[in-house]
């Protein structure tokens, strides 16, 4: 549950440090524009480049979201198979070692997949913040492309 957490956070973190750092355009006036007149025409470029690409760099980035419900922890699949196996222990004629085989067996199952299941959040998550980074750079480029034509200098 922590890890999940801190999975989460940290894939925010580092979709917010990267839109920061992406966003960072410098405009330089190369024809003497005034300030009123780059405020003007970048507002404008920006409009623009939203209509054009669909992203808005004024929205945060989407917070990345779990695809299914996690599933039972170690304890939960534990007691599954001890009661699995007491049954069958039962059926055998001992069911004390039929409970605790059950209980290790589904302990490591669910352990396992406890641990495909993070994986695949992390790999969600990780999508998503490439799919943002794409959108943005998609958006600079073209708000780049409209200043240059409007004759200034954007790096």
């Amino acid at each position: 549950m922590q890890f999940r957490r801190w999975l989460s956070a940290s894939a925010l973190v580092v979709a917010m440090t990267g839109s920061a750092l992406a966003q960072q355009m410098f405009v330089y006036p190369a024809k003497g524009q005034s300030p009123e007149q780059q405020q003007k025409d970048q507002y404008e470029c920006s409009s623009w480049a939203t209509q054009q690409t669909g992203f808005n760099p004024t929205m945060p980035p989407p917070v990345p979201q779990q695809s299914a419900p996690p599933p039972p922890g170690v304890f939960g699949t534990a007691a599954r198979g001890a009661a699995i196996g007491a049954v069958g222990g039962a059926i055998g004629g001992n069911a004390g070692k039929g409970a605790a085989i059950g209980a290790g067996t589904g302990a490591v199952f669910g352990a396992i997949r406890r641990s495909d299941y993070n994986s695949q959040q992390a790999y969600a998550s990780n999508q998503a913040t490439a799919a943002y980074s794409n959108q943005q750079a998609t958006y600079n480029r073209a708000m780049g492309a409209c200043l240059s034509g409007r004759g200034y200098t954007v790096d």
